[in-house]
Formats: C-alpha cells, sequence, structure tokens
C-alpha cells in the first residue's frame, strides 16, 4: 500500500487528504500539493486507521496530549481515563509515553481508549526490555531496537518519535561547549546517549535511517525526528549541541521524504521568546517547510506549578511564526506524573495559545470569531457568547456559580454593567457590520 506522500506524488487524492480539506476548508487539491512536498503530513497507520488530523503548513496548529505510566505510579486504568480526558478536552493527538509497568498492555489499551491518532517513543520501551533481560540497557541489542519498532507500528501507531539525529558528532559539540546549565532532559536522548558512550558505538537509528524509514513505511506511519539534545532551560536555547541535533533531523527529513515517509520535525523544549521566530525559519528553511512539532515551548524556567502558562505562553508565539504540531505542558511538567486534572488544563492551556497563533499566523479568517464574540458581549448575549466560546461547558459554569441579580448582567459589575449602559447610549449610532 502507498504512504500518503507516494499517493500524493501520483496525482492521489487519498480519503485522509479529502477529509482534511474538509476539516480545514482547503481544496483537496491544495492538501495533495503540500503532502507531496512534504509540507504537511497526515499521521495515519494502515493497521488501525485513526481520526484523521491533518498537519502542516496552511493548516490550523494541532495540539498533542502525552500521557503514560512512570517507574513509581504504574496504573493502566488511570492511562486510559487520561487518554479519554485529553481527547474530550480537545487534543488532535495524543503520545503514550509509559516506561512503567507491562508497556504493551498499556500502548494497546490506551491505543483501543480513543480514536485520536496515537504515537510513542520506541527508545522507552528498548531501554526498558534490556533492563529488564540484561540488568543493563547499555545492553541493547539494535535487533531488538528495530523489532520493538516494528511490534509498536503493528499495534496501530500513527506516528512515531525516533531518536535518529543524535549521533557521536552532536554528543561532541555537546561536551566541547562545556556541557549545559540546565543538562539534558530527553529520556530517550540520555539513554541513547548512554549507550552510544558505553558500546563506543553509532547510533544504529542514524547510521541504519533507512532501515527505519523501512520499517514505518510500511504502516504508514509519521516519523517524527526526536530531539533528543533539546534545550532544557532557556539559558542552553539554540546552543550547538541543539542546533547541530536539528540540522541532521532537517537532513534526514529530506532523506526520508525522499523514500516516501512522512517526516516530522521536533524541537526545542525551552525558548525564551525572542528566539522563537529565529528557531522555526530556521527548521523550515533547513527542512524544506517540514511539518515542526514543538514542545512546549517552556518561556520561563521559575514558574513550577504554572509551566502550562509559561509553554501556552511560547507556544502561542510558536503557532505565530509557523510551529505546525504544539506538545502541551500540564502544571505538573518538572514536579510530578500528571494526573487527570493536570492534563485536562494543559490541553486547554495548549489549545488556547494554538488559537491565538492562528489568529495571527492566518489573519484573514481567523479572526471572525473573535469578532462575533466581542459583539455578543457588548449585547449581554450570554446564549450566543456561550456557542463562541472555546470551552462553553467551562465558561457556563462559572457564571452559574455566581448568578447576579439581573440575569442580563453578570457579578463582575452588576449595576454598574458598562455594556449596558454604553449600549442605551449609543445603540442608535451601529452600522454596517457592527450591528
Amino acid at each position: 500500500m502507498k504512504t500518503q506522500i507516494e499517493s500524493a506524488r501520483a496525482g492521489i487524492i487519498t480519503p485522509q487528504m479529502a477529509q482534511v480539506a474538509l476539516d480545514e476548508q482547503v481544496t483537496p487539491e491544495y492538501v495533495r500539493d503540500k503532502v507531496a512536498a512534504g509540507q504537511i503530513v497526515i499521521p495515519w497507520n494502515h493497521v488501525r486507521k485513526p481520526k484523521v488530523a491533518g498537519i502542516g503548513t496552511g493548516l490550523r496548529t494541532k495540539v498533542n496530549a502525552s500521557i503514560g505510566t512512570s517507574s513509581d505510579i504504574i496504573d493502566y486504568e488511570a492511562e486510559v481515563r487520561k487518554a479519554k480526558v485529553a481527547q474530550e478536552a480537545g487534543a488532535d493527538t495524543l503520545m503514550e509515553l509509559s516506561v512503567g509497568g507491562d508497556l504493551d498492555r498499556v500502548r494497546r489499551e490506551v491505543i483501543a481508549a480513543v480514536d485520536l491518532p496515537v504515537g510513542n517513543v520506541p527508545l522507552y520501551q528498548a531501554f526498558c526490555e534490556a533492563a529488564r533481560k540484561y540488568g543493563d540497557p547499555n545492553k541493547l541489542d539494535e535487533e531488538m531496537l528495530f523489532d520493538i519498532i516494528e511490534r509498536q507500528c503493528a499495534d496501530g501507531m500513527a506516528f512515531m518519535a525516533v531518536h535518529c539525529g543524535i549521533n557521536l558528532y552532536t554528543l561532541e559539540r555537546l561536551r566541547k561547549q562545556g556541557y549545559r546549565y540546565g543538562g539534558l532532559v530527553s529520556k530517550g536522548g540520555v539513554s541513547m546517549a548512554a549507550w552510544m558512550i558505553a558500546n563506543n558505538r553509532e547510533n544504529p537509528l542514524y547510521e541504519k535511517f533507512d532501515r527505519v524509514v523501512e520499517i514505518l513505511k510500511r504502516y504508514d506511519t509519521v516519523l517524527s525526528l526526536g530531539n533528543g539534545l533539546r534545550a532544557g532551560a532557556i539559558h542552553d536555547s539554540s546552543d550547538r549541541a541543539q542546533i547541530q541535533e536539528l540540522l541532521i533531523n532537517c537532513e534526514l527529513a529530506e532523506l526520508g521524504r525522499d523514500m516516501g515517509c512522512q517526516m516530522l520535525v521536533e524541537g526545542p523544549g525551552h525558548v525564551p521568546l525572542d528566539e522563537v521566530e529565529g528557531n522555526i525559519k530556521l527548521q523550515k528553511r533547513m527542512s524544506g517547510g517540514a511539518p515542526y512539532y514543538m514542545l512546549g515551548p517552556i518561556s520561563t524556567d521559575v514558574a513550577p506549578g504554572f509551566d502550562h502558562i509559561t509553554a501556552a505562553i511560547g507556544a502561542a508565539q510558536s503557532s505565530r511564526y509557523g510551529a505546525d504540531l504544539i506538545c502541551y505542558i500540564t502544571p505538573a511538567e518538572h514536579l510530578a506524573l500528571p494526573n487527570e486534572e493536570d492534563v485536562k488544563m494543559g490541553v486547554k492551556a495548549a489549545k488556547i495559545a494554538a488559537y491565538i497563533g492562528d489568529m495571527n499566523k492566518y489573519p484573514e479568517r481567523g479572526r471572525e470569531r473573535d469578532k462575533e464574540m466581542s459583539k455578543a458581549r457588548r449585547d449581554l448575549d450570554w446564549q450566543r457568547q456561550f456557542e463562541l466560546a472555546l470551552f462553553p461547558e467551562d465558561a457556563a459554569a462559572i457564571r452559574k456559580s455566581r448568578v447576579p441579580e439581573d440575569e442580563q448582567t453578570c457579578t463582575m459589575c452588576g449595576d454598574f454593567c458598562a455594556s449596558r449602559g454604553a449600549g442605551k447610549i449609543f445603540a442608535a449610532d451601529l452600522r454596517g457590520d457592527k450591528i
């Protein structure tokens, strides 16, 4: 079976491309052209056939939610609940990132619980299984690694974050710059770095990249090029190690596309706001416009407990400047494994950020909803306000919890409602589309 990119290059508009066009209100030909160019990807899998979500140029910025067990907390039912909460809150994709317990079980139960495209990181299971089998994750055999990638694709993974760009050369850059303020924060990146150093060998995911591509192509799984050297502190942002890995990943994105595989590029973690635009422009230029999957980005390091907010600030800027997929951050980031409420808050913060970014990325088509909301507020049309809200149930619940004496107003101003007072004065002056 052809992949989406192979079909697009053959002039075929697949049902998935047609659905993306319908969802995004663009033409099917536009989607086909961008898929053929590698500038739109559609996370998919011939085995599972998840809900369609287009990611890339000219489309709405999408939001990913990540869940998964840890070695400290292994609760399969909780992860399934979190997956469902993420979907209900509006996540477009889901990553299952478990590192504790029966990893095949939790992955399969999560996939069965939602219809979102589900992704994962195969290195997690590979190093977990090596540690259990040999008592040392650095004894991982590369055949085991490729077998796990195949097994996970066969379970229905729609996209897969594979750490192909971290290699011996990138590690040399890391060492020559004096390591980092925030260290390494990617579990997969650290594990692969440790394996390369212990075995004095090149990363097999980089060395045998064509084999990775061939496995994912068989399932039409999107290959998301993981950033194992992403910055975990804003003072490490855009350092030589991060940029070197980004350069390699952008080269690999081009190679993977040429081989007929859909490709995403990941980055970059923690980023000060003044570097967001440059980071995205650099990635887009070097990768030929490959869709960019932004992890966060967290815009300050000093707000633990509120990193869903620090990331939303960075995500709005990222969306504005061209990022295509945002990975949410929850309030528990840097502190604990997220619970269901954390997941809900993380998704909603990221959705708001993506919406704000899209308003500015596509001003010609992204601000009508805000104009209609403004008119509904001016006219004290509460039902219309809820219809236009990103999260109507939350808005309605707050209003219901503090009922005003006059149902037309709210308890913020009560008798001193500015909208009501000004409306009486200036109602006759409304004209044009302000009516």
